[in-house]
């Protein structure tokens, strides 16, 4: 009864309701660093998305051209081959993990992979399906949300802060920014060698975070409306696979103005991570291993990335002292 009473004073309320969505940026930077605990500012962010912008253009063109005498790639035809090739991808991914020792793998995360089997739909598509109907395990390395999801019921972390979901979305740089730094991680890791024209993909895929956290960013300032946010996003996607036709551009712009943070922590979170690696690589030097780094990493737990290059280093770096010391 009180939701339903609740809902009816919603609609009554809209109507009135014709101010400004962004919360604006003096409220942004203050949330960002207490209760994101991301140690940066809104323009700090600015600054970066249009970096990672450029940079994965940049990248892409170099990519495309490299690649050039190659065959473009096909897309999965119908649900009989999408479910052939996802099965085969997981496999491939699986192995390219234990077999480069990049982290000691356990049964469930196979299987965790496996239940996330796309759906076929006929074009046009929508801008992931692109992407992934032509290299399946390219967001089969984004999926590392299962293989979190499946140590959480296999593998339960010992701290009972840490062993669930913490009550409010604070975690997304670990999370979002985890999966987005592993995409181009495996990459590197050498995951796409036999497959050139997939590292296309991956600057695309890099692309669309960026310029999409471009126009979040523009709402949250009041900048721009939602539907010019929308175009934003849009136009700094490659090959017009983020289209204005689609339902996921405006759908995605509208989440993050839902969620101040959530827009930029996919490539915030991926910066951290960078930065959490080069720092113990710096601690270790030649005695630095992956699978230990990423045991340690797994073991911590769902946290803000912060927090994790706190903790795995044992030094608190000092953009978090400031954040820290200004709460």
């Amino acid at each position: 009864k009180a939701t339903d009473e609740f809902a009816q004073w919603l609609d009554a309320q809209a109507p009135s309701k014709t101010g400004q969505s962004g919360i604006g940026v003096e409220n942004y930077d203050w949330y960002l660093q207490n209760v994101q605990l991301v140690p940066l500012t809104w323009r700090d962010e600015v600054t970066l998305m249009q970096s990672e912008l450029a940079r994965s253009w940049a990248f892409l063109a170099i990519e495309e051209g490299k690649n050039a005498k190659l065959p473009l790639q096909t897309v999965a035809a119908n649900q009989a081959d999408l479910t052939r090739k996802f099965n085969a991808a997981v496999t491939d991914y699986v192995a390219f993990l234990a077999s480069h020792e990049i982290m000691t793998m356990k049964p469930y995360m196979d299987s965790a992979m496996r239940t996330q089997l796309p759906t076929y739909a006929p074009p046009p598509f929508e801008f992931f399906t692109e992407v992934d109907f032509r290299d399946l395990e390219v967001m089969r390395t984004h999926g590392y949300h299962w293989i979190d999801l499946g140590r959480m019921v296999n593998d339960p972390n010992p701290d009972p802060i840490r062993r669930g979901a913490l009550l409010y979305n604070m975690f997304d740089t670990r999370t979002e920014g985890g999966a987005t730094n592993w995409e181009e991680l495996m990459m590197q890791a050498g995951m796409f060698d036999r497959r050139p024209r997939s590292r296309e993909l991956i600057y695309i895929l890099l692309a669309e975070r960026a310029a999409r956290a471009l126009g979040d960013l523009h709402m949250v300032s009041n900048e721009a409306t939602l539907e010019q946010a929308a175009e934003i996003a849009s136009k700094g996607t490659p090959r017009g696979w983020l289209s204005l036709k689609g339902n996921l551009v405006r759908g995605e712009q509208h989440l993050y103005l839902q969620q101040p943070g959530y827009g930029t922590s996919y490539l915030i979170g991926k910066m951290q991570i960078e930065a959490l690696i080069a720092a113990r690589k710096a601690q270790l030097g030649d005695k630095f291993v992956m699978r230990d780094f990423m045991d340690a990493y797994n073991s911590a737990g769902l946290v803000p990335a912060s927090l994790l290059r706190w903790e795995l280093t044992g030094v608190m770096p000092e953009d978090v002292k400031r954040m820290l010391a200004g709460q």
